[in-house]
């Protein structure tokens, strides 16, 4: 009998499912990110490729891929020898490092104002998600540190490293139709720190700190 209910239940559920009008569209955009991390602080220039389900006027999932170009910056250090009778007994460098990111985020938008195929009004919306963060990381150092004879409590490996991240992401928006089926939009995204991965490639492990702004296209799919 139980199984009976069960089976009556689930193919109610997928009759609903299969009778709503479930639409889609896809978006693309141009952004300048600026990462806040400190000691990290850079500008760089991305890409965002974006789906998102509109399962009614308000609400919608979504999921993207973004990229960027290298963000550079660079950081002055000094290493402090073993033993007092070395000579030099301080040693002043820079290291240079360059920070790319690649991430992928699926979450869900709420339309505070307006709905996803609006047609002459502007939208406001809002979104959360999770997302996967992929880092690449490059450094390189002004001259060679003997690390058996100097230390340096802030000291990073030289050379080229990854690390990845789970980020909690947030972003409010609006945008507006240009024509049948599709909108300019602009952006303001965050991404927040979901796990903690220390890598010996960073001088802060507390990536990602960053703000970015967002310009796009997005065409509504019959």
């Amino acid at each position: 009998m139980k199984k009976i209910v069960l089976l009556i239940v689930l193919s109610c559920v997928a009759s609903g499912i299969i009778k709503a009008q479930i639409y889609f569209s896809l978006a693309t955009d141009a952004s300048l990110l600026r990462n806040l991390t400190p000691r990290q602080r850079f500008f760089t220039f991305g890409q965002t490729i974006q789906g998102n389900w509109h399962f009614s006027k308000k609400e919608s999932a979504y999921a993207w891929l973004s990229f960027y170009t290298n963000g550079k910056f660079k950081n002055a250090q000094s290493a402090i020898a073993n033993d007092i009778n070395t000579s030099p007994y301080q040693v002043d460098y820079s290291i240079t490092s360059t920070l790319r990111y690649r991430q992928i985020s699926v979450g869900w938008k709420h339309f505070f104002v307006g709905s996803f195929d609006s047609e002459n009004q502007w939208n406001v919306y809002g979104y959360a998600g999770f997302g996967l963060l992929w880092a690449q990381i490059s450094n390189t150092y002004s001259q060679t540190i003997d690390t058996s004879a100097y230390h340096n409590r802030f000291y990073i490996t030289p050379g080229e490293g990854k690390t990845n991240r789970l980020t909690f992401d947030l972003g409010a928006g609006t945008e507006y139709p240009l024509g049948t089926d599709l909108y300019l939009y602009a952006e303001l995204r965050t991404w927040l720190n979901a796990s903690y991965n220390p890598s010996p490639y960073l001088l802060d492990n507390n990536i990602p700190k960053m703000l970015a702004a967002n310009v796009g296209l997005r065409i509504l799919l019959d």
